[in-house]
């Protein structure tokens, strides 16, 4: 049983996927540091560092599965070390090659490579995951890339847009977050093998070699200089899970606004038998819509929290060190669970097109002045036509008269301009200006990116 929300039978995956959770449990900690003391003792093994028949026999117990991680734990607690109990165990299950178990490394060497580890398979699953939530919103945008709908500014109705415009720029917002994840894979995973202060000594000159076939083994790249104390490769990847997790929580948000009652312009999946309340029974609740939305403040509060880690003072302390601990973990398992709800809702959002409309039309026509104030600016001035058209719109809306019908009562306007015309001046769909336009322009820009990563570029 858990006490962490994380960890919670009951309410667990309203905060994180399993698949993300089983990358930052107990086992895959400890796997991922055991594969890291194998790597070195291989990498020991081929310079002539240890015996090859050693570091042969290491690796064959370098498997998680051989051991109590219960009688890890204990005796880690006991000893007041984080990654003794491991060493210990891994020294024991190696018979006589035990002798040569982390032979010249520090403790932070294996921590910090073993997260690289853990750290690339979240990475795996997080790039996994914006990729299909990209596509979803590509479909969705061309979908409704004409579905004419009200613009909002400051929360009122301002101009009218479509609704594919809107999801085009959250496209655009993906393509950058795809592009950050890309670009940054390369910088971010870099291991890290160079003894206690970071200098080699205990692996004497062969140690840059050593280093390298080490990273070479586990696929991770090679450092300058060692990085114990150099902890900003954790904090890129803090900051580009908060630039995914905002936008996935902003978008969260904004569904939640448009499925309010009084606007109901769409509408998340709904499932038969789902409960919206426990009291009153016709509730449809955006449960998650408000879920996709709680998860980007913890986000955000777990990366402010892993830039603490930079601080580490002199070549190497626990005390920023381990803030990372609590960051990483939380940090991948939040962005999880954001991403694997955006894939849901984006799949079976509906959209409702008639609540669209009807909310074009509710000001009466009053939504178009601006239209209005250019048609008139020809004759009589943009600054004159604004503030008749001031003038107009605060008699429509105080007296609560059709746009339409106040433009044609007025004598200077009826006396240039029919009916019809301004009718026309009035039509929603014939002002969103190059909503059409820019949605291909976004669209393009998409699959020239997926065609790159085809590409390999």
């Amino acid at each position: 049983m858990g006490s962490h929300a994380l960890d919670l039978i009951t309410i667990g995956n309203n905060f994180g996927t399993a698949e993300m959770r089983a990358l930052w449990d107990d086992k895959a900690r400890i796997q991922k540091q055991l594969d890291t003391e194998a790597a070195l003792s291989q990498a020991e093994g081929q310079l002539g560092i240890i015996p090859v028949d050693a570091a042969a026999k290491i690796k064959e117990a370098a498997n998680v599965d051989l051991y109590d991680i219960e009688d890890i734990a204990a005796e880690s607690a006991r000893l007041r070390h984080s990654l003794m109990g491991t060493i210990n165990a891994l020294e024991r299950q190696s018979g006589e090659a035990g002798e040569f178990v982390h032979f010249g490394a520090t403790t932070q060497d294996i921590v910090d490579t073993g997260m690289m580890l853990q750290l690339r398979d979240a990475y795996d699953i997080i790039e996994r995951d914006v990729a299909i939530v990209l596509d979803l919103l590509a479909k969705l945008a061309k979908t409704h890339q004409d579905t004419v709908m009200i613009g909002r500014t400051h929360g009122m109705h301002a101009l009218p847009t479509t609704f594919g415009f809107k999801v085009a720029v959250w496209v655009d917002e993906f393509i950058r977050h795809a592009e950050r994840l890309k670009e940054s894979r390369d910088r971010i995973f870099v291991g890290n093998m160079n003894g206690a202060v970071g200098t080699y000594a205990s692996f004497g000159p062969k140690g840059s070699q050593l280093e390298a076939a080490t990273m070479d083994i586990l696929g991770l790249n090679t450092p300058n200089i060692g990085w114990q104390s150099a902890r900003d490769r954790f904090s890129e990847f803090g900051n580009i899970a908060a630039l995914i997790s905002g936008t996935a929580g902003k978008i969260g948000n904004e569904f939640y606004n448009l499925m309010r009652t009084d606007i109901g312009e769409i509408e998340e999946p709904f499932s038969k038998g789902e409960i919206g309340s426990s009291t009153m029974p016709h509730k449809r609740n955006p449960a998650l819509f408000e879920g996709l939305a709680s998860l980007t403040p913890p986000v955000l509060k777990s990366v402010a929290l892993l830039h603490e880690s930079m601080g580490t003072e002199h070549e190497r302390d626990a005390m920023h060190w381990r803030q990372e601990w609590v960051a990483l973990p939380e940090i991948a398992i939040y962005l999880s669970g954001q991403l694997n709800t955006l894939k849901n809702v984006l799949d079976g959002l509906t959209v409702r097109e008639d609540r669209m409309q009807a909310n074009l039309n509710r000001q009466a026509g009053l939504i178009m002045s601006e239209k209005v104030m250019f048609e008139l600016s020809d004759s009589l001035g943009k600054q004159t036509a604004h503030a008749k058209v001031y003038s107009l719109a605060m008699q429509s809306f105080e007296e609560g008269l059709d746009f339409g019908d106040v433009l044609k009562d007025d004598a200077e306007i009826s006396a240039n301009h029919q009916p019809e015309e301004i009718d026309q001046w009035l039509d929603p769909s014939a002002y969103t200006g190059l909503a059409h336009e820019k949605v291909d322009q976004v669209l393009a820009a998409y699959q020239a990116f997926k065609a790159g990563l085809a590409d390999g570029k």
